[in-house]
């Protein structure tokens, strides 16, 4: 493989990132140019370092996995995403790839087979752990043969619009509510009644259709 393959690390865990830095020293065709302990930091070092792959936790703070993936490939689409997480449930997985990942692995994956799935995907391929890769492919099909309903802007208030944007830049509900002046349950009911109009069920999920759709953006970097 000609050149070397430039990694960034993103993991809240800072032990995890330096024990993947290790498994790299042995080999000399990877090179790790960063590290970020959250989602924001790790598009704004993707968007700076432009790494060829970035290898990706599902659970961070301040923007989860899944909203960076899609922000990472937005901004740079010839990076390739590997998420390396310990959440082997469907939504995950599939949310993962709808964001543009083009690798989901576990995190029980040998140091070997880390570092053959960056060459596989840096090569343009697609790899999925094997054990959910069954069920990724049962839920495409599910969803191909469903008409999938959509939700114009107009059709969501807007409060629920406010809630949405900032939910999409990684806010939690606390958050939301100290900077909007209003009560947590007043929040929760603004995206309980957001999820329903999206046809969603997760903020993560509300979160990617904003993003998608140029309903909000992250802020940008000062």
């Amino acid at each position: 493989m000609a050149g070397t393959i430039r990694v960034l690390i993103a993991d809240d865990h800072r032990l995890f990132r330096q024990g993947l830095r290790h498994v790299f020293e042995t080999c000399k065709e990877i090179e790790v140019v960063g590290e970020a302990e959250n989602g924001r930091q790790a598009v704004k070092l993707a968007r700076r370092l432009k790494p060829d792959v970035v290898l990706m936790d599902i659970n961070m703070p301040d923007l989860d996995g899944v909203q960076a993936t899609h922000l990472i490939c937005e901004l740079n689409p010839a990076c390739r995403v590997i998420i390396l997480t310990m959440y082997r449930q469907d939504q995950y997985v599939f949310e993962a790839i709808k964001a543009g990942a083009r690798g989901y692995l576990l995190k029980d994956i040998d140091e070997h087979q880390l570092i053959e799935a960056i060459f596989t995907v840096q090569r343009g391929e697609a790899l999925v752990d094997p054990s959910l890769a069954a069920r990724l492919l049962d839920e495409f099909r599910r969803l191909s043969s469903q008409a999938s309903p959509t939700c114009s802007q107009e059709e969501l208030s807007d409060g629920e619009m406010q809630v949405l944007r900032l939910v999409a830049q990684g806010a939690d509900n606390q958050t939301v509510a100290e900077r909007l002046n209003l009560s947590e349950r007043t929040v929760a009911n603004r995206l309980s009644e957001i999820y329903r109009k999206l046809h969603v069920n997760s903020r993560t999920q509300a979160a990617l259709v904003a993003l998608r759709r140029g309903w909000a953006k992250l802020e940008e970097e000062t």
